[in-house]
């Protein structure tokens, strides 16, 4: 019985086959190029910057992400030992660059409940960012690195002891909520650093299974209803998923959705209806309590 969610049975034959054809992650990646339109989110940004509010980009991006984790929970499955599960919370793992270092950063993750609205998420975004950039903080993911560099030669004995406890479910929970492999999501904004997104492998070790990177903004050609071509400008996402969690006609209706929340960011001011809201198994409660009263 793992701590992070509970095997599933897949209705259709050909994903209960793909995990022992393809039983390691990085045999199972597809990749795929998203062009956000930035006006939208740019000119929702400075509106709720008037009313005195400052979101972020981020924010929007996993706000939507979130909202539509609740209209396809099969985004939140991950495959471990060919074996598929149902995940039983959401959290998203991010990089935090340390204050006044550019090579220094730590990696953990935040967790997120689907009801949360846009400000909800840029609260724990802000919250995470200002815990972690300092430079003498540590997170629980610091502490257990450290940990196994303590000792010369525990490093690789506890990491292959970690692998081999993840594949047979005997992980304990306090080392996967340690850990930012371990998430439904890893995000990474790199338009934060001056630089272009890319397609980020997703780790053999863990259970992430879409890796989603922003880039610098760019002009995009867009040929408009009577033959003209303009440049749009757009905010490009690089994302890498496992494709053995899902078919790929299920992803390409989650990022259609996706990319309308995008296109509208106020409709993620409001929480969503709970009664459309779906998740395969319950959540953790512990890190979800409300909604499990």
């Amino acid at each position: 019985m793992r701590g992070d969610g509970k095997k599933i049975k897949v209705e259709s034959v050909e994903y209960a086959i793909t995990p022992h054809i393809m039983p390691k992650r990085n045999d199972a990646l597809n990749f795929i190029e998203v062009d956000i339109p930035a006006e939208p989110i740019q000119s929702y940004l400075n509106a709720k910057r008037k009313e005195g509010l400052r979101l972020s980009h981020l924010a929007v991006i996993i706000a939507a992400y979130t909202r539509v984790l609740g209209e396809y929970p099969q985004l939140n499955r991950f495959v471990v030992n060919k074996k598929v599960y149902a995940r039983n919370e959401f959290n998203v793992a991010m990089v935090v660059l340390k204050a006044g270092e550019m090579d220094n950063g730590t990696m953990s993750k935040v967790n997120f409940d689907l009801m949360d609205t846009v400000f909800d998420v840029n609260e724990k975004i802000t919250e995470y960012i200002d815990t972690n950039k300092n430079s003498e903080s540590e997170n629980s993911t610091d502490k257990l690195a450290k940990f196994l560099l303590s000792v010369p030669g525990l490093l690789r004995v506890g990491v292959n002891l970690l692998v081999w406890m993840d594949k047979h479910g005997w992980l304990p929970r306090a080392i996967i909520d340690a850990s930012p492999f371990h998430s439904s999501l890893t995000i990474s904004n790199l338009a934060s650093i001056r630089t272009n997104h890319i397609f980020h492998h997703i780790y053999n070790f863990g259970t992430t299974g879409v890796f989603i990177t922003m880039g610098n903004a760019r002009e995009v050609p867009k040929r408009k209803l009577d033959g003209e071509i303009e440049f749009e400008k757009c905010i490009p996402l690089g994302v890498v998923m496992d494709e053995r969690i899902c078919s790929g006609s299920y992803f390409a209706m989650a990022f259609r959705q996706f990319r309308k929340y995008l296109k509208n960011p106020e409709l993620l001011e409001q929480k969503p209806d709970s009664e459309k809201v779906m998740r395969e198994i319950p959540y953790r409660k512990d890190k979800y309590p409300e909604e499990n009263n």
